[in-house]
């Protein structure tokens, strides 16, 4: 079991510091396919993760003089509020209802993805 997880975390970790994904991507979807972890569980760990996990990568890309600040300072305002707003949503969603939206989402992005010019 632990080093399903730590697979897990590594993968996690190169493909946020790849394409900037990596919670959300792999965390949620692998805890919920490979430790059978419960919806609401998945998401709330990959939450906690990511902040680690992203300061690493914008320590790094900051130092590399990667970061709009700019749109940094306005991300986070408006992230923040998201983020609240959708935990409230989240936690009132059953389990298999927010892993099948969660599994629309993932699919749409990826069609506009592969298809974007």
């Amino acid at each position: 079991m632990i080093v399903v997880v730590a697979l897990i975390g590594f993968a996690a970790g190169i493909t946020s510091g790849l394409f900037g994904v990596g919670g959300g991507v792999i965390f949620v979807p692998l805890l919920m396919l490979l430790m059978h972890v419960e919806s609401h569980v998945a998401v709330a760990t990959s939450i906690a993760v990511i902040v680690p996990t992203a300061l690493v990568a914008a320590v790094r890309y900051a130092k590399a003089g990667m970061v709009d600040w700019r749109s940094f300072l306005i991300l986070t305002m408006f992230a923040i509020a998201g983020a609240w707003i959708g935990v409230g949503l989240s936690l009132k969603l059953e389990a298999n209802m927010l892993r099948r939206l969660f599994a629309v989402f993932l699919f749409i992005m990826s069609l506009k993805l592969f298809f974007q010019k």
